[in-house]
């Protein structure tokens, strides 16, 4: 048995189909991913931008472009997913020597719907827009930088110089450059040579002179700027080893100069410096010996005044001594005057009488006869008679006056 669909749900199908293929051909919706952006042109003439990420509804029939929010120009050796992915830049310096750069530039998108309709209607699309817009633009600015240094200043460390250069450039426009010639002597071969020195053109404010920012103009802004190489050719590196060569070889001849120099200056300095130590010792050692002259001198002087003042002692303990026995001597004067030397004589008297004494004592033989054969008086002794002799003698030979004279009153 054949089974047939009813005519009612056949055309209900139909109908359904013809929808479908509809809203796949005429769809109203569109879906904007996150990092781009919508321009859509509805078939009545209809332009806006659609910024947002996910779905907008949109006119059936409407003409959709995508634009990236970041175009990349890329000038490098290998391939990257870059908007525009070109071979190395060739660039040429002051000195008119060629080199190639490897540089990566990215460009924001205008933010506003009427410069972004603007940017459309002038570049249809990205891939224009980034070819003949924004590659060549950055071109230009690096060709215009490198013209502004010599390969060997960029060597030198102008690598700074050149990319300041280049995004100042990229920014607000490329310089208007002024082209001056020069004699200039070349520092291997000593000949002198014609250069030509390129300067940017100022204004009556000291600013740089531009041409028209069109970019800018647009509101495409630079977001990141990398020079990330340059390759000289092999003329400049060749000119460059010899330079560095020479520049070394300079270098080594004046560290040796300063080092001789810094010898003879150490040499002198030292020199000057022992002279003033033997100075310093030699006037130590004078000061020394004037210190002990001068403490020799004072110590003598000490010692003469010491000696002085002993002598003064001296003198005046002479003079006391004097004085004291020029007393006691008229003293004793006048007490001799007053008794007749009494005390001097009695002192002379008892003298004597001593002295016989010790001798009548150490006599050894007989005072008194043993034999006696007459007598001239009863109870005579001849010893003690000579005893008194002499005694008398002696009082008579000392003028003894037993009696004190009395002086006159």
């Amino acid at each position: 048995m054949q089974f047939e669909f009813p005519p009612t749900l056949t055309k209900k199908l139909f109908m359904m189909g013809l929808v479908l293929i509809g809203i796949f051909i005429f769809n109203p919706l569109g879906y904007n991913y996150l990092g781009y952006r919508q321009v859509v042109e509805s078939p009545l003439g209809a332009k806006s931008v659609v910024y947002g990420n996910g779905y907008y509804f949109k006119v059936p029939g409407s003409k959709v472009t995508t634009y990236p929010n970041l175009v990349t120009i890329a000038y490098t050796k290998e391939q990257t997913e870059a908007t525009v992915n070109q071979g190395m830049v060739e660039i040429r310096f002051m000195d008119a020597t060629m080199a190639t750069a490897e540089v990566f530039v990215k460009y924001a998108l205008p933010n506003s719907e009427e410069l972004m309709l603007k940017c459309h209607e002038d570049f249809r699309n990205v891939d224009h827009l980034a070819s003949t817009g924004l590659a060549p633009y950055t071109r230009e600015c690096l060709k215009y930088s490198t013209q502004l240094m010599e390969s060997e200043q960029h060597y030198s460390g102008g690598m700074s110089k050149l990319s300041n250069d280049f995004r100042d450039q990229l920014d607000n426009g490329q310089y208007v450059v002024d082209n001056f010639e020069s004699t200039i002597r070349d520092s291997l071969t000593g000949e002198l040579t014609k250069t030509y020195e390129n300067r940017i053109r100022l204004d009556g404010n000291n600013l740089p002179v531009r041409n028209s920012n069109d970019l800018r103009d647009m509101g495409i802004i630079v977001r990141t700027h990398n020079i990330i190489n340059v390759d000289y050719e092999e003329q400049v590196e060749s000119k460059l080893a010899k330079k560095i060569e020479a520049s070394t070889r300079e270098s080594v001849s004046k560290q040796n100069l300063i080092t001789a120099q810094q010898e003879e200056l150490t040499a002198a300095a030292e020199g000057r410096k022992r002279l003033v130590e033997i100075e310093y010792e030699q006037k130590q050692s004078q000061t020394t010996k004037l210190v002990q002259a001068e403490t020799q001198v004072k110590l003598a002087e000490q010692d003469r005044q010491k000696q002085e003042i002993a002598l003064q002692g001296a003198r005046l303990e002479a003079q006391k001594i004097k004085a004291l026995s020029d007393a006691e001597a008229y003293a004793k004067q006048k007490i001799m005057q007053a008794d007749g030397a009494l005390e001097k004589k009695l002192e002379t008297y008892e003298n004597v009488q001593q002295m016989w004494a010790n001798a009548f004592a150490s006599y050894q033989g007989d005072l008194v006869p043993k034999i006696q054969t007459g007598s001239s008086g009863a109870g005579s002794n001849a010893g003690l008679d000579f005893m008194d002799i002499m005694g008398a003698k002696a009082a008579m030979d000392l003028s003894v006056e037993m009696n004190v004279k009395k002086q006159p009153q």
